[in-house]
């Protein structure tokens, strides 16, 4: 049987997607593996987000290239294909560099792969044109296991962030139905799954056609997947505070299944350096912001994004981020040095942080966040809690899952409590997970 390898870098969303790419060419016959030595084809779902993201894929390619040849030797063929952001990025640039690869295919596109497959028999193949079709309208039956899922409901983003590449790599803003997720949401219930989260690049500034015909938001969409028979948690990822409206702070506080976490990221407490980044909110607006979303929701546990070092950033803007930081107070949170993207508008700056400044920075900024991550989980000891069951744990009689706040926890239990919610007694906060024991459903009551 033929066999398809495929590695996905990067966000949630190439998770999605590179699962969907799985699922087409399962449809074409190809067995999934995780031996790329043995794979007929090898799909790199790229991430053009971070620094050096394309020379890692370059530096991959290389690799694979030797593969390739031995495996030809032994009578073997292997097509390659890049995809995600850095193929449409870099575009036919990778048939330049990469003689190795076969197909270059853009977010938008990867439906194609069956005919782009085809095609690279005769030809080496580019295609990171927006299509006109919604790809969604092409993709095979989902192949999900498991009992939690991704599901993509937006995608593309209109708001231009001075350091992110997203808008020219994924496109503009374009929402599903509540329709077409709430169908693909059903097969997955009906398939095993529990937790469903909600993706798109700008996932709350979703506008999709709602079952009436007009237009519905997040938060609309949040209540008809909540009424699908066997999901019993949503959360949804990731979000811009400028689209964080009343409504859907509202479903927090009033939709049992949306579970009490968020990730809202900010990037910096500097309003010079947010207004820099072309983020559009001040720093104070952030923190009225999660008044607002804690009075609906008193228990919710914070996830943030922090960008340290963006051109002319100075120590007292730094600190700036700190105090806010040190003022909300997160669960998690995701830190990174500020890198040039090629092609947006910070990357032409000419008053850069030295490096060594930067790493500094970010040394201290994510020891503070280390430090609440750490309290937060150490307040968890004693609390009861729902665990959904995810899988069988690191030791034998042990499963793992995943409380509402988002924590991993592990405890004696069969593997027959996967797929259940499972009430846990926290006895123990681990390094990065806590440990617990399951109490009887009385004794939970």
């Amino acid at each position: 049987m033929k066999k398809a390898f495929v590695r996905s870098y990067g966000c949630q969303m190439n998770a999605y997607d590179a699962a969907r790419m799985a699922d087409v060419l399962g449809q074409e016959g190809y067995a999934a593996t995780d031996s790329v030595e043995e794979a007929d084809i090898v799909v790199l779902n790229t991430c053009h987000i971070r620094e050096k993201a394309a020379e890692k894929v370059y530096s991959e390619l290389g690799r694979l290239r030797v593969l390739k040849g031995e495996r030809k030797l032994a009578g073997q063929d292997t097509r390659i294909v890049v995809a995600g952001c850095v193929a449409q990025a870099e575009g036919s640039e990778i048939l330049a560099r990469a003689p190795a690869v076969d197909v270059v295919v853009g977010p938008q596109s990867y439906h194609r792969l069956p005919e782009l497959l085809a095609r690279s028999r005769e030809t080496r193949v580019v295609d990171t044109e927006f299509p006109v079709e919604d790809k969604f309208d092409h993709l095979p039956a989902r192949r999900n296991k498991g009992v939690s899922a991704f599901l993509t409901v937006q995608e593309g983003c209109d708001k231009f962030c001075a350091f992110c590449v997203v808008p020219y790599t994924r496109g503009a803003e374009v929402s599903r139905s509540v329709a077409a997720v709430t169908a693909e949401a059903a097969k997955l219930a009906e398939a095993g799954v529990r937790e469903i989260t909600l993706i798109g690049q700008n996932v709350n500034a979703y506008h999709g056609e709602g079952l009436d015909g007009g237009s519905a938001g997040l938060a609309d969409l949040t209540r008809a997947v909540a009424a699908i028979p066997g999901i019993g948690r949503i959360r949804y990822t990731t979000s811009h505070p400028n689209d964080m409206g009343e409504d859907l702070i509202r479903a927090h506080a009033e939709i049992p299944a949306l579970m009490p976490y968020l990730h809202l990221p900010v990037q910096s407490g500097s309003d010079r350096v947010l207004q820099a980044m072309n983020r559009k909110h001040t720093g104070e607006q952030y923190r009225r912001l999660i008044e607002r979303i804690r009075a609906a929701r008193p228990d919710i546990a914070l996830s943030s994004d922090f960008i340290v070092g963006f051109p002319g950033e100075t120590e007292a803007e730094f600190e700036d981020t700190m105090r806010l930081v040190a003022d909300i107070g997160f669960q998690s949170a995701f830190s990174f040095k500020y890198s040039p993207r090629p092609g947006t508008p910070a990357a032409d700056r000419e008053d850069a942080v030295p490096e060594s400044v930067k790493s500094e920075r970010l040394a201290a900024l994510q020891a503070l966040l280390d430090r609440q991550r750490h309290a937060y989980q150490n307040a968890a000891v004693g609390s009861l809690t729902e665990v959904l069951v995810e899988k069988v744990g690191r030791h034998p009689g042990q499963v793992a899952g995943k409380t509402p706040h988002l924590l991993a926890v592990q405890f004696e239990a069969p593997a027959s409590s996967i797929g259940r919610f499972v009430a846990v007694r926290i006895v123990e906060a681990g390094a990065n997970s806590l440990f617990g024991e399951a109490v009887p459903r009385a004794e939970a009551a």
